[in-house]
């Protein structure tokens, strides 16, 4: 691509490519791009969503550039190029790059990055890439995905990965090594403070679990749980907050197994929202399992953000969340899909009231010396230097 000199007269200016800026759910996105210190970034987006839920200055929105019939045939059929071409958004992001003139380019989700690869290659600066657990993903029903997949990973200067093992499925898949760095999820701590609680008098615990409304969220598993430990402390009840489309089967469920009186649906809430619903319970569940298509989770930040709070957490051996949950410190692990190993997690901090204080004061601990928003800020803007001083050169 020509047209983009360097420029070292100025602080590092980062193209920040997020295909939806943003879904409600990207909450972690818009903390990265809007607490940036050392660096400047714009965000280049095919669609913006919830400007009013996440506002942000400088978005160049490519939506759908407009290509003549006649030369999209022909990109398409004739040529048989990828979509990106066809549709026009090779030509509009690469003029839009020239004008803004980055240092690098920024790519939130691996499969976004799939999508991207023919700017990559064409561009001359470097591209890191982000995965925050979905974007695993190889999709073998798409042709040609996988090839592209590893083509990108070789293209790019650094691969981001939010927890280790997505850097280690990373590498099974073809990976180097040597490209990936640990960022993880930045934690506001200060939206997020630290709650002194007591155990409720009546037995009437507030069991909480937020995330999106999917299946690798082990939704099916908390509510047979719930209901196991309920038979012990018959006036808990259960928060789950979020949106997503099990959300009718996850309620028709609950009525089946009988706690319809004893389970809340919130829906989407916003942070302070959350925050509020946090320094009101007592324990968060959240019991990840491994999707038939591979879809594993990265280290969940909900989790984070109720470990702020001084929540403990009885959660599942997958993915990254051993990497913020050591099994008996900040709460417990149990095995996928294993209600009753879940139940007793929950029955056994309820039943030790010193236990269950020492896990919830250690688990924010965790958040707070591993997990802080300034420090994994100051790490991500060490990786884009890296990533400009290497200029996508292995």
């Amino acid at each position: 691509m020509t047209g983009i000199t360097s420029s070292t007269a100025r602080r590092l200016l980062v193209a920040s490519y997020c295909t939806h800026f943003l879904k409600q759910e990207m909450r972690h996105i818009y903390r990265q791009v809007t607490t940036l210190r050392g660096v400047d970034t714009f965000v280049i987006a095919k669609f913006r969503e919830h400007p009013e839920q996440y506002p942000f200055p400088d978005v160049a929105t490519i939506g759908r550039p407009r290509v003549n019939p006649l030369r999209r045939a022909w990109l398409k059929y004739g040529l048989r190029q990828p979509s990106f071409f066809y549709r026009g958004e090779f030509e509009a992001t690469r003029r839009l790059l020239i004008r803004r003139d980055p240092d690098l380019m920024h790519i939130y989700f691996g499969n976004t990055g799939v999508h991207l690869l023919s700017l990559i290659r064409a561009w001359d600066r470097p591209c890191v890439v982000s995965f925050h657990g979905m974007d695993v993903q190889t999709r073998p029903k798409e042709r040609g995905y996988a090839a592209d997949f590893q083509a990108m990973l070789k293209a790019v200067a650094l691969v981001l990965v939010r927890s280790e093992s997505i850097g280690q499925r990373l590498v099974s898949l073809g990976c180097p090594a040597e490209k990936i760095r640990l960022n993880r999820t930045g934690i506001p701590l200060a939206g997020f403070p630290f709650v002194e609680r007591a155990a409720p008098a009546d037995g009437a615990w507030q069991v909480v679990q937020a995330c999106r409304l999917i299946a690798k969220k082990g939704l099916p598993t908390a509510l047979r749980a719930f209901q196991v430990f309920s038979r012990r402390f018959p006036h808990a009840r259960f928060t789950i907050a979020g949106t997503g489309p099990l959300a009718a089967q996850l309620a028709t469920y609950a009525k089946e197994l009988g706690l319809q009186e004893k389970v809340v649906f919130t829906g989407f809430l916003t942070q302070e929202q959350l925050q509020q619903l946090f320094a009101q319970a007592h324990l968060f569940c959240h019991p990840s399992e491994m999707t038939p298509d591979a879809n594993q989770e990265g280290v969940p930040n909900s989790m984070l953000e109720a470990m702020a709070t001084g929540l403990p957490v009885v959660a599942t051996l997958h993915g990254g969340i051993p990497e913020a949950v050591r099994d008996g410190e900040h709460g417990f692990l149990v095995p996928e899909k294993d209600p009753e190993a879940l139940a007793a997690g929950l029955r056994r901090l309820c039943e030790d009231e010193g236990l269950w204080l020492r896990l919830g004061r250690a688990a924010h601990r965790r958040v707070k010396e591993e997990f802080e928003q300034g420090a994994q800020i100051a790490r991500l803007e060490g990786h884009y230097g890296e990533a400009v001083e290497r200029g996508g050169r292995w």
